[in-house]
């Protein structure tokens, strides 16, 4: 993804993305029009542009972390939840739509339709089930 054409490179950039806080590297944010199925979701985002998790340095990691844990507090002072589903999608066939590393924090609630299903419950589905192929190995 071109860096001029990237949402997260430029936060300010869509009116209705806010940042509700950040540290050097990184923003904990939220858009109000993604809050009507997944209630109080948001995003940790890499202020560099890092196509997904694994080019993350060292310091991303920690002040991604930092945001987590103020991200849990926020959430618990304005929400009443039960838990979380937290997680990163790598590259298009791993669910990433956008190729800016981010982190998914989502609250989950128990009046929820898929209460109790967690972020590997889709893809564990017996129809994404591949077939297999024996590897080789070479001697």
């Amino acid at each position: 993804m071109d860096k001029e054409l990237c949402p997260y490179c430029h936060l300010t950039a869509d009116p209705e993305q806010q940042i509700i806080f950040e540290n050097e590297t990184c923003a904990y944010i939220q858009k109000p029009s993604e809050q009507t199925i997944l209630e109080g979701s948001g995003l940790i985002v890499p202020k560099r542009h890092v196509p997904d998790v694994f080019g993350l340095t060292e310091q991303e990691w920690r002040d991604t972390q930092e945001l987590l844990l103020k991200a849990k507090a926020y959430l618990e002072e304005r929400y009443d939840h039960e838990g979380y589903s937290v997680g990163w999608n790598t590259g298009e066939v791993g669910g990433q739509s956008i190729m800016h590393a981010h982190l998914h924090v989502i609250p989950r609630f128990a009046d929820e339709p898929f209460v109790g299903k967690g972020i590997r419950y889709w893809i564990k589905q017996d129809e994404n089930a591949r077939k297999l192929h024996r590897m080789s190995t070479k001697l």
